[in-house]
This record gives C-alpha cells, structure tokens and sequence, in this order.
C-alpha cells in the first residue's frame, strides 16, 4: 500500500524510489527479453536475408531487408535490391559456371576422410585427411587451363566443401556451404569446374564447419603457373600449419624441413599461411625478395634483408632466394623452417628480425589498372565489438557497422562498379579480413598513400586501431563472403557479404538447413 497523504515526506519519497526501481527493473528485463528474443535467427535462411543492404552511395533502394528473421515478409525495395533496380530477371549464383561445354585440362579426384593422423615428427590426433593426406595433395595448372576437382566425402560427418582461397573463381565454386552450394554429405560427391584465369600460389581448404576441418587437415596447396615462359627456377612450397596440440609444421612435418637444390640456384618460395592468426617469415644464409603476395606479382621488388615478411591468416608471399656457394638457404617461421640447398648442406638459424618488409612502400610504382578516385560505390566497414546476443547466446560480440550478426551490411554492386572500402578496426584484436573471388587494391593506411609497387590482396591484416582504404572493380557476379579469416572471430560474427544487384542463391543456411560455413 502506498503511505496516506499525512505520512512523512521522506516516506513518501522512499516508496515512490521503490516503486520507481521495480518499473525500471521490469523495463530492463523487457528489453533484455526482447533483445534475445530478436536475436535468435530462423532454422533456415537465406544469406540475402541477412542484415542492412548498403549501396555505397550508388544506385539502389537504401531500404532495410524486412527479412532478417523468419519467413522473410521481402517488401518491394528489398526485392529491388534481388532483382535490380530497372527490374531485370535475376541470376542464381549457380549458373555463374565456366562453359559446361569446354574440355578438361586438369582433372584431379579428392577424397576427404576422418581418420587418425600423425604429422611427420609429431603426435598424432583425430583430424582429417584428403586422399590420405595433410596437407592435401598439392594441385598444379596452367593460367588459361580448365581445371576439374571432384569432391568425394568418404565418412565426414558434418559434410564438407573446397574454397579455392584466393582465386576469383566463377560463383557456383566458391565452396561456401549455405550460400554456392549444399555440404558434401557422408557419401555424397560434388564436382568443381573453373578456369585458372590467374596465376600465383593459392590454396583450397574446407568451408563447413571451417575451423574445425581447416584446423584438423582439411586443405592444400594450389600452383598456377604462369602462362608466359619465365624464368627457370626452382621451386619450393611451404604450406604452415598448426594442427591440434599446437604442433606447428611446414608441408605436414614438424621441426626442419628439407628441399634438395644446388648451389647458385634461384629458388621460390611459396609460403602459404593457413592458420587463423598471423605470422611472420624471415631468411637466414641469404638476402631475398618478395616476388608476390597472395598470388599478384610486386613490381620491381628489391633486395631485403634482416627484415620479416608478415603474413596474415590466409595469405602468402613468394619469396625469391638464392642458394649461396657454401652451405644453404633456411627459410623461418615461429617453431618451424625449411632448409633450401643440397643433400647435408647446413644452415644457420636467427631470431626474427626486429623489422618487417612494408609493403606500403615497397618496390615501385605502376599502374594498377583503375582509380579509386574515381569510385562508383563507397563503402565503410567498420570493426568493433559489444555485448549482447547471437542467435540467442549472450556474449562479447564482434560487430560490423555497430550491428550484431545478423543486423550487419550487406554491400550491394553492380557488375563493372569500382568500389572503395574503408576498414576500420576498432575492436581490441587484430582481425585479417578476407573478401571471396575478388583482390584488394591497398590504397592507403592510416590516411598514408600507398607509394610502393601496386599492392594488391585477398587477405589484409588489420591491426586494433588501424584503417585501410582499399579499391576493386567488381567484376565477378555473385554472392561474396567477407569476413575475418581468424575463422573462430568470423563464427562469432564477424562476417558479412558482398553481394552483387541481381544474383541470389537457392541454398540455406541455419542451424537446420546442414549448412555452416563457419
């Protein structure tokens, strides 16, 4: 009962503070409900039913998706945003094929099992494997060739893809469960096609229950060759792992590895990183060059030494090194190296260097082909991190934009678009940010020009606190993932796309669609 009108003030005040924190307390215990309750995603859904669609500045509705949750009520500006803004008929991302009609230059058949794995000089652990093997068989083509895998999955029982990581592959092949196609079942086969329309080091790795599988075995070593004559040298991989325990190896095998090559020879080196976090690779017994970075060629690079090379999660360096006269070349990472020279040759080993090769500055400039200046679509992606709820967990989230999975952009283009992105990582941890079939040209860091070789990615380390502007042309129609590679931080919900105007997907994903790509 509330205290008569004849009741001390100082009673009357202090009911009305009781009464005043129950109300609060059951506002704030609605929005807590509320805000879990709106987090919690369908059992099924489309990937062009999540989140905000952001044009960039460029032509398009800037309407929300009504379909984020549930049985998607797509109004007219969404279905806009599907079917272009003039109403042409759409395109699902599964006719972006290569010519059906064309031949095979390069057939090759993976089988992916779970199996029992010991890596040479190691422990072994419950993993998987792909024709018995991690790393996977390496896979090696020509620029220009039609290159053919078939995926078969013995016993994985989550099912599994293949993503040709870093290669701007058509969309029906990008291998991300739930957006190009299904998983793999137990049983099941599917059948990439696409043509090796670069060349430089890349890798292929699974995109269903990502880390998991990549963590336990699931990828390997792509090699397309150039289709110009070059030079004739060597060629070494260094595919760097760490499997379960924390064991750390370079091509499988824990400790030294060893690549045969005679004194004087000009050796690649193909250092491919495909762990979740970044890393870093230094020479001792030779200077060296960087020769490319995840698969585009430096222009002009110069000699190096006593400094590291970075690389982020996901990305790779080709190094140039020359074995010298005596003794051998040892190419380093953190628990790890491989030694290039002949049969019983030595080599010295160093710490890592105190510098890294910067590849804002490094090498010289050229034209790379299109002027950010001049961009069709603008976008910002803007890293942070806040606590709330995903899909019904409570957590400390990673957000894109201020939103929370799935209340994140989704970029829209049309094809021919130039675009410019501007990441900004403000989120306490490094994230190394990955956009699927298309590279990054890197045009400034913190507001710093680049003034080096045309420095192009798919896979950029962004640091707490730091901001790139980075431009591509889109020109390869599909439905693109962009996310952190850390792949545990792309789980957690850092991850969006990038979808171009008129292509949409028939594939599902949520927790009862079988499909999860992350």
């Amino acid at each position: 009962m509330p205290p008569s009108r004849t009741a001390p003030a100082a009673s009357r005040w202090a009911w009305f503070a009781r009464r005043l924190a129950v109300v609060v307390a059951a506002i704030a215990l609605a929005f807590v409900g509320w805000t879990w309750w709106s987090s919690i995603l369908p059992g099924t859904y489309s990937a062009m039913d999540m989140g905000v669609p952001d044009y960039g500045g460029g032509p398009g509705s800037t309407a929300l998706h009504a379909g984020t949750h549930g049985d998607s009520a797509v109004d007219a500006d969404t279905t806009a945003a599907a079917t272009g803004s003039a109403g042409d008929p759409t395109t699902s991302v599964t006719d972006l094929v290569a010519d059906p009609g064309r031949p095979v230059d390069v057939r090759v058949e993976l089988v992916a099992r779970a199996e029992r794995i010991t890596p040479a000089g190691g422990e072994p652990f419950d993993g998987f494997t792909l024709n018995g093997l991690s790393p996977g068989p390496d896979i090696r083509a020509t620029q220009g060739e039609l290159i053919e895998v078939v995926l078969r999955n013995d016993d994985v029982p989550d099912g599994v893809t293949l993503h040709w990581h870093g290669v701007d592959v058509p969309a029906a092949m990008d291998g991300v469960a739930g957006v190009t196609q299904d998983a793999v079942r137990a049983g099941e086969s599917f059948t990439y096609r696409f043509v090796a329309e670069q060349s430089g080091t890349f890798w292929y790795h699974s995109h269903q229950t990502s880390h998991p599988q990549v963590v336990g075995g699931l990828f390997g070593a792509l090699i397309l060759e150039p289709a110009a004559e070059i030079d004739a040298t060597a060629d070494a991989v260094a595919a760097i792992h760490t499997y379960p325990g924390g064991q750390r190896t370079i091509n499988g095998a824990t400790g030294d590895g060893h690549v045969r090559a005679e004194a004087g020879a000009t050796v690649r080196v193909r250092l491919i990183n495909t762990d979740s976090t970044p890393t870093s690779a230094w020479v001792t017994g030779a200077t060296f060059r960087v020769l490319a970075i995840d698969g585009e060629d430096l222009h002009s690079p110069g000699e190096v030494e006593e400094r590291a090379v970075g690389l982020t999660a996901g990305a790779r360096a080709d190094l140039e090194v020359v074995v010298p006269r005596r003794g051998a070349v040892r190419v380093q990472v953190p628990g790890a190296s491989l030694v290039i020279g002949p049969d019983g040759a030595e080599a010295d080993t160093s710490s890592a260097p105190g510098e890294t090769v910067d590849l804002l500055t490094y090498g010289e400039p050229a034209d790379p082909g299109l002027d950010p200046a001049d961009a069709d679509r603008t976008f910002s992606y803007d890293i942070g991190r806040l606590p709330g709820f995903l899909d019904g967990l409570p957590g400390y989230w990673w957000t894109i934009n201020g939103g929370i999975l799935p209340a994140v952009p989704m970029y829209m283009v049309d094809e021919g678009d130039t675009v410019v992105m501007r990441i900004v990582n403000n989120s306490g941890e490094v994230h190394p940010m990955h956009l699927h079939g298309h590279h990054l040209l890197v045009v400034s860091r913190d507001g710093q020009p680049s003034t080096g070789s045309p420095w192009w990615v798919d896979s950029l380390d962004v640091a707490h606190g730091e901001s790139y502007e980075v431009a591509f042309v889109a020109d390869n129609p599909g439905i693109w993932m962009d996310h952190c590679h850390n792949l545990p931080h792309a789980a957690e919900g850092l991850m969006t796309h990038l979808a171009y105007t008129g292509v949409t997907t028939p594939f599902r994903l949520g927790r009862d669609s079988g499909n999860d790509p992350e």
